[in-house]
C-alpha cells in the first residue's frame, strides 16, 4: 500500500496540493503550524484577490472547506515537522505532537513572510500612525469598514502608495522583485477611488511591473478609468508637519525634487522568505536559494523537485509568487509526489 503524501503548509498551495492528491483517491497529511488553514489570504485578512476579483474569504475559504470535508486529507493544525528521514516511498516524519508517520513523499508549501516595514524606518512606518501597509489596507477593506486614517478614523482625501517597500532594495538586503505588488497596488488604488471618489490616489514607483495581461487590466485601467496618478520617483523620506504626512523625494522623469502632503501613506510591502526556512532546510535536507527561499530544480524535468528526491516545493516558498501560479504549481507537485511515492519516475527525456 502506497504511503500518504506529507504536505507542509496550509495556504493556497498546500490546500491545492491536498485536494489534487485526494482527487485521485490518494491520502495526504496536511500539517499547518497555525491554528487555521488558508495561509496569508485568510490569516492576514486579504480583500479582493488579483486577478479574479473574488473576496479572499470566499475563494480561499472555499478551498479550506473543500479540504476540511475531504476524508482523504488528514489535517494536523498547530503542528510542525521535527524530523524527516528515509527515501522516496518510505519516509518517516516525526511531528511536534510526538507522532511518527510513514509517508511516501513530501510537498513543502510553506509560503512567505510579509516584509516588516520597521526595516524601512525613513519611510515613516512605526513613527506615524497614518503610515500603514498594503496588508493593513486589505484588512480595512475586507472588514467592511472601509479605508480610514488610523490616527482619527477620518476618510483620507489624499493617499500615497509607495511601491517596492522591502523589494529591489540592496541597502536592506532584498534585491528581488516581489512580482505581484505593482498589480495589487493598482488594484488597491482603484478600490480606494471606488469607495472614496473624492480621494486622490498617487502611486510612487521605480518601474511598473504589471506583467502580462495585468498591464491593461490594472496599470492602464487604474489611470484611464479611475484617474490614479503615477509618479516615477526616488523617495527620500516620509515625515509630518503635524497635520499631514509629507512624502519627499525626486521625480526621476523631470529630475526635480517633489514634496507632497498626504493623509494616508501606504507601504506596498514585498515578500520575504518564510522565517522558518533555515529550519525547514535542515529538517527536510533541501537546499535554499541564495536569497533564502527554498531552491527548486529546473522545471524541464520534474516540476517542483528540490535537491532531495521525494521532496517537492510549490508556491511562494520558492520565491515571490501569485496565488494562481502557486495553485498551478501545487497541482503539478502533487502529481509528481504521488509518482515518487509509488516509485515512478516522471523525469522528462534528456
Amino acid at each position: 500500500m502506497t504511503h500518504p503524501i506529507l504536505i507542509v503548509g496550509g495556504g493556497p498551495a498546500g490546500l491545492a496540493a491536498a485536494h489534487a492528491v485526494a482527487s485521485v483517491g490518494h491520502r495526504s497529511i496536511l500539517v499547518e503550524k497555525t491554528e487555521i488553514l488558508g495561509g496569508a489570504p485568510i490569516q492576514s485578512g486579504y480583500a479582493k484577490l488579483v486577478p479574479s476579483g473574488l473576496w479572499a474569504k470566499d475563494a480561499i475559504g472555499g478551498m479550506v472547506r473543500r479540504v476540511e470535508t475531504n476524508a482523504n486529507v488528514d489535517k494536523k493544525l498547530k503542528t510542525v515537522v521535527k524530523s524527516f528521514s528515509g527515501q522516496p516511498g518510505a519516509f518517516v516524519a516525526e511531528l511536534s505532537d510526538g507522532m511518527k508517520i510513514d509517508v511516501g513523499a513530501a510537498i513543502l508549501t510553506t509560503g512567505f513572510t510579509h516584509f516588516d516595514s520597521v526595516n524601512k524606518p525613513e519611510w515613516g512606518f512605526g513613527t506615524f500612525p497614518d503610515v500603514v501597509t498594503t496588508t493593513q489596507v486589505e484588512q480595512m477593506i475586507s472588514s467592511g469598514k472601509g479605508v480610514r486614517c488610523p490616527s482619527d478614523d477620518r476618510k483620507p482625501k489624499r493617499v500615497a502608495i509607495l511601491l517596492c517597500v522591502g523589494s529591489r532594495d540592496r541597502q536592506i538586503g532584498r534585491e528581488w522583485c516581489s512580482k505581484i505588488c505593482c498589480t495589487v497596488s493598482a488594484n488597491m488604488a482603484m478600490e480606494i477611488r471606488e469607495e472614496l471618489p473624492d480621494c486622490h490616489v498617487y502611486i510612487y514607483y521605480m518601474d511598473i511591473r504589471t506583467f502580462g495581461l495585468y498591464e491593461t487590466d490594472y496599470y492602464w485601467r487604474s489611470q484611464e478609468e479611475f484617474k490614479v496618478k503615477y509618479i516615477k520617483a526616488r523617495i527620500a523620506e516620509v515625515t509630518s508637519d503635524g497635520h499631514k504626512l509629507i512624502v519627499k523625494g525626486e521625480d526621476t522623469l523631470v529630475k526635480r525634487p517633489i514634496t507632497i502632503p498626504f493623509d494616508l501613506v501606504v507601504h506596498a510591502i514585498g515578500m520575504d522568505p518564510n522565517v522558518d526556512n533555515m529550519t525547514l532546510s535542515a529538517v527536510f535536507g533541501v537546499d535554499l536559494h541564495k536569497q533564502g527561499f527554498i531552491a527548486r530544480k529546473d522545471t524541464y524535468g520534474t516540476m517542483g523537485a528540490t535537491s532531495r528526491p521525494g521532496v517537492f516545493v510549490a508556491g511562494a516558498a520558492i520565491g515571490p509568487e501569485t496565488i494562481d501560479d502557486s495553485i498551478a504549481q501545487a497541482n503539478a507537485a502533487a502529481l509528481n509526489a504521488i509518482a515518487a511515492a509509488k516509485g515512478v519516475s516522471l523525469q522528462a527525456a534528456e
